[in-house]
């Protein structure tokens, strides 16, 4: 019932480089976290500080950032066509996307969205769900922010929702106020989630490493993120985050989940019925990054 591809095991980039001098009789300036692939999208590797260090794999949490001036988050459902799910990567091959992740959690018909999924053309997931953040892009109109994370208890959803054309329901992580809603729990896993920076930036995270989603928030918080907005994806071994940009690839996948994998085995990327992949948009050749994406 899960397919398995190949993990592609291609060679990490190096993502810390050296800043230029800030002066005469000065030393250089704190490493970047953040390699650029192409103009407008960025990933960072960032190695969980001892204290919050995970017993199980690398401890590493990888994020790709995305300007909304150079590219457009489009959603991505196996329902709208043949049915049959697919890992990211071939998700992203057939749809000519640089990146794709996890979309959200799915239901035992293997296709459907456990919360209000749809896009200017197919509707995956009909039925609103108690879940109180919403990932929408694809605005109606000009002026709108490209990409944003509403909040049940803090945005007019009813009047906003409407204004994209594309949404993605599911459990929200962050309160208005920047403060972790996810309750502690004994059970830990691998994380696919979906944020919003301070610049209006979508990013795309993903963890092999399994902490308690608690615990996942709070060291997302402490990161250097400027993390505003923060929804559920999936976790445990369905959890995949494809890049490919110019020579760039890679398939970073999942593996642990209390009480179902417990161990970091896996090594192939499951098929997955809906992803939220990352395309170029034309418009944007030669545009200077704004970073805002308005």
């Amino acid at each position: 019932m899960r397919p398995a591809a190949p993990r592609s095991g291609l060679v990490l980039v190096a993502l810390l480089a050296l800043g230029p001098l800030a002066g005469a009789g000065t030393g250089p300036t704190a490493p970047s976290p953040w390699a650029t692939l192409e103009p407008g999208l960025e990933l960072g590797e960032f190695l969980a500080p001892v204290q919050r260090r995970s017993p199980v794999g690398d401890s590493t949490v990888r994020v790709l950032r995305v300007d909304p001036a150079y590219f457009d988050l489009v959603l991505v459902n196996a329902s709208a066509g043949d049915k049959v799910p697919r890992t990211a990567k071939d998700f992203a091959a057939e749809g000519k996307l640089v990146a794709a992740i996890n979309s959200s959690m799915f239901g035992t018909d293997w296709l459907s969205s456990t919360g209000r999924m749809h896009s200017a053309s197919h509707v995956n997931q009909a039925r609103w769900s108690a879940d109180k953040a919403m990932l929408v892009f694809d605005p109606v109109a000009d002026g709108l922010p490209r990409v944003r994370i509403l909040d049940r208890e803090c945005d007019d959803w009813d009047a906003v929702a409407p204004t994209y054309r594309a949404g993605v329901q599911s459990i929200r992580m962050l309160s208005c106020k920047g403060t972790n809603v996810w309750k502690q729990q004994p059970r830990s896993w691998s994380h696919a989630v979906i944020g919003i920076d301070g610049a209006g930036r979508p990013l795309l995270i993903q963890a092999r490493s399994p902490w308690t989603t608690h615990d996942f928030v709070e060291l997302l918080r402490a990161l250097p993120l400027d993390l505003r907005q923060l929804q559920y994806a999936e976790g445990g071994p369905e959890v995949q985050l494809y890049v490919h940009s110019g020579s760039y690839e890679r398939e970073w996948v999942g593996s642990f989940e209390t009480g179902f994998r417990e161990d970091d085995r896996n090594n192939a990327a499951w098929a997955i019925p809906n992803v939220v992949g990352v395309r170029r948009r034309e418009a944007s050749s030669g545009a200077p990054s704004s970073g805002v994406g308005r």
